[in-house]
C-alpha cells in the first residue's frame, strides 16, 4: 500500500530522500482522488524500492497543503532532492504518471 505521509514524517520520508517521490495529495470526499487511487497503488508496487510513492490526506495534513500550494485535488507532486520537479493535477491516465516517473528517476 502507498505510504501514508503526514506533516510529521514528510521531511524524513520525502525531502531527505535521494529517490524520486510521487506524492498524491487527496481527500476521502474527492471522487477523482478515489478514481486514481488504484493507479497510485499500482505505481507503488511497480516502482517499489526505486521510487517512493505516497499519499497525503489534505484534510489531516493542512500544513503540507499550504506549503506546496495545493488548491485542487488530486494533485500529484514529483519531488526529488527536496524539490518539486514535476506536477500533475486532476485524474490522469496511468501512462501520464509513468512518463513523468521515467523522466525523473
Amino acid at each position: 500500500m502507498a505510504k501514508e505521509l503526514t506533516d510529521g514524517n514528510f521531511q524524513q520520508e520525502v525531502l531527505d530522500s535521494e529517490k524520486l517521490s510521487v506524492i498524491d495529495f487527496w481527500a476521502e470526499w474527492c471522487g477523482p482522488c478515489r478514481a486514481i487511487g488504484p493507479v497510485i497503488e499500482e505505481l507503488y508496487h511497480e516502482y517499489q524500492g526505486r521510487v517512493t510513492v505516497g499519499k497525503v490526506n489534505v484534510d489531516h495534513n493542512p500544513n503540507l497543503s499550504i506549503t506546496y500550494g495545493i488548491t485542487s485535488i488530486p494533485a500529484i507532486l514529483f519531488i526529488k532532492g527536496g524539490k518539486v520537479v514535476d506536477k500533475l493535477v486532476g485524474a490522469q491516465p496511468k501512462s501520464n504518471f509513468v512518463k513523468k516517473i521515467e523522466a525523473h528517476i
